[in-house]
């Protein structure tokens, strides 16, 4: 059995790309596979392994500069997540592009996910999801606005342009893990907004606590791992990755004529060039090939 782990800190690096070399061959000696990044402001990402390598690393990271409160949330898989091990130096790590945002200095009202429920039905509250549009998409919270960005960079814009809906309303956030209504609460705040609640430990800790006869969650939520997507008590979901475009599909949209693996789904085909596809094509028979040499 794997264990899968999601995280997240932000804390103060002076120089993050200092900390790879030993983070990463950590992460190799334990044979943790999956994605860190870091940044100025401190660390996000998932990691799959074992229970005594997942506990190694995160007892790593713990002991980085600032990372004490670290917290992460856990789930269980039967087949790693991730092909390999990379850490990334990033500037940083959720891209929102608005350099006076700083989680550290102050966000919105936490909510736990036992008092979510009640926070979204009162009829002064705007609920937003601040994922992209793909994640929205495949699930969402009843009643959720989707601002229909394609990245975390675009928000800023978005709320600018819709801000005259939410006067004289609270503003209920939220995202898969967490991360991004750090940022965002922490930006309404610097816009004026006085009443910013985010949820906490995201949809993936809602997911894990609430049982769905008392949901308010439909649909599934996008997770950044092999497992594509995960419902309530985060069993894994139905949908598969496009590795065209990266977006999540059900298997009944491998029979459109669109489909090819590792090429295209229904989702980008009109958008790739066939410069692009026949890139795709041979990235995906060198994965074939690979697969065959492994299984000889």
């Amino acid at each position: 059995m794997f264990i899968i782990a999601a995280l997240y800190h932000f804390t103060r690096f002076d120089n993050p790309a200092a900390l790879k070399p030993a983070l990463l061959d950590l992460c190799n000696a334990q044979g943790v596979t999956g994605t860190l990044l870091l940044a100025p402001e401190g660390i996000n990402g998932t990691i799959t392994g074992s229970r005594a390598g997942v506990d190694a690393v995160i007892a790593h990271l713990k002991a980085l500069p600032g990372c004490a409160g670290l917290e992460w949330k856990e789930a269980q898989s039967e087949r790693a997540n991730f092909g390999k091990m990379k850490v990334r130096i990033k500037r940083e790590i959720v891209t929102m592009k608005q350099p006076d945002v700083d989680p550290r200095a102050q966000t919105g009202h936490y909510v736990t996910p036992a008092d979510w429920n009640a926070l979204i039905a009162q009829p002064d509250v705007a609920v937003i999801d601040t994922r992209n549009d793909y994640e929205v998409e495949i699930g969402t919270f009843s009643g959720a606005i989707d601002p229909k960005t394609r990245s975390f960079g675009e928000f800023p814009a978005w709320w600018e342009a819709n801000k005259h809906r939410f006067h004289n309303k609270k503003i209920a956030m939220f995202c898969t893990g967490g991360i991004r209504c750090e940022k965002s609460t922490n930006y309404l705040l610097g816009q004026g907004v006085e009443d910013v609640f985010h949820l906490k430990g995201g949809i993936l800790k809602y997911l894990e606590d609430i049982p769905q006869e008392e949901s308010s969650w439909n649909g599934a939520c996008f997770v950044f791992d092999n497992r594509v997507s995960v419902g309530h008590g985060l069993e894994e979901g139905p949908h598969l990755l496009c590795h065209g475009c990266r977006q999540p599909i059900l298997p009944d949209d491998k029979n459109r004529p669109e489909y090819e693996e590792g090429v295209s789904c229904h989702k980008c085909f009109e958008t790739t060039s066939p410069e692009d596809k026949a890139r795709f094509r041979e990235r995906q028979k060198q994965i074939e090939l690979a697969r065959k040499r492994a299984d000889s």
